[in-house]
């Protein structure tokens, strides 16, 4: 299953950098601009996955059926897009992990919901993804994931069948659209977990606490 995979596709927040830092902060401003306290990271980085959704959720306790949710997310959206990169980073052994596909002759991608007005920007300013191969938007086909469509014009502009990509992600949307797609997934259990997610129950076909654990996937064709 592994072993013979041609290209891994990986989600980005959570799985490949950690923006909750960036995230946090944007809400954030949005609180202190209001003469509100401001609130630690910790409050923040579990919700850093939703994106606009879960930053204003811990900030301002609110939803997307507030009547004010639209102005407050874009407003949110452009403090993001001021800061986007000033506090991310990738995770530990991310950087190890590329370099190894590489090295190995493995293509390599990016699937993620977040749009590409952020995406764009983002890998572009990161050194990290000069090599990426794919790189696909919430916003680059008609439907984001748990869809399989992103994953599957990922996978046509690797050139590849589906079949022979490997998905990694941190979320149960992730998995989901991995198996519609028909690719192996490896769930990232380090990433933006909440705290009463079951990584089990997402029926990935291997789970990795550690970027650099996908290595030995890769090579032996193992499940974990």
């Amino acid at each position: 299953m592994f072993g013979h995979a041609q290209a891994v596709l990986f989600d980005l927040d959570g799985t490949l950098i950690d923006s909750a830092p960036d995230l946090g902060a944007a809400a954030d401003q949005m609180r202190t601009d209001r003469g509100l306290a401001s609130l630690p990271l910790e409050r923040y980085r579990p919700m850093a996955g939703a994106g606009a959704r879960g930053m204003l959720g811990i900030a301002f306790g609110m939803g997307p059926e507030h009547p004010d949710f639209p102005a407050m997310r874009e407003e949110f959206f452009r403090n993001y897009e001021r800061r986007m990169t000033q506090l991310t980073y990738a995770f530990q052994g991310v950087a190890e992990l590329i370099a190894a596909l590489q090295h190995r002759g493995l293509a390599w991608g990016v699937v993620t919901n977040k749009s590409m007005r952020f995406t764009g920007p983002l890998t572009r300013a990161m050194p990290l993804f000069a090599g990426a191969r794919a790189v696909v938007g919430g916003d680059s086909t008609p439907h984001a994931k748990p869809h399989p469509a992103p994953l599957l014009e990922a996978a046509r502009q690797l050139g590849l069948p589906p079949a022979a990509c490997v998905y990694v992600g941190d979320d149960e949307r992730d998995i989901v659209a991995g198996r519609a797609a028909g690719m192996p997934t490896v769930a990232a259990t380090y990433g933006y977990l909440g705290s009463n997610a079951d990584t089990v129950a997402w029926g990935a076909d291997a789970r990795i606490g550690s970027p650099l654990d996908l290595l030995p996937l890769l090579q032996s064709g193992r499940t974990a």
